[in-house]
């Protein structure tokens, strides 16, 4: 199976930087591991019909919970890309700037 390219802005990589540290060693290995499984057993689909998002086709919005800790990123299978969006810490994270982390 050909591996997929894991993008992380450097905003985000500053914000990973400042996680806890057991948090900060699981993202990182989550992050690396997407690299060959993209749709790892313990991640899930968001929605993105409720929250009238329209994606392109052969791309997928998913997230990865680590404690009480999210990962939300991108899977766009032609390009063979995953874009890191966001790690955010839940409650009171609601997923509420979705529309804003695709932009």
């Amino acid at each position: 199976m050909a591996s997929y390219e894991v993008e992380v802005d450097r905003a985000l990589r500053k914000e990973i930087r400042n996680l806890p540290g057991q948090v900060r060693q699981r993202v990182i290995r989550a992050l690396q591991d997407l690299r060959q499984k993209p749709r790892p057993p313990e991640s899930r689909p968001l929605e993105t019909v409720k929250a009238d998002i329209k994606l392109a086709s052969g791309t997928e919005l998913r997230r990865i919970r680590i404690e009480s800790w999210r990962i939300v990123y991108l899977v766009e299978d032609e390009a063979r890309l995953i874009s890191v969006l966001a790690v955010r810490k839940r409650p009171p994270y609601q997923y509420e700037d979705l529309d804003e982390l695709l932009a």
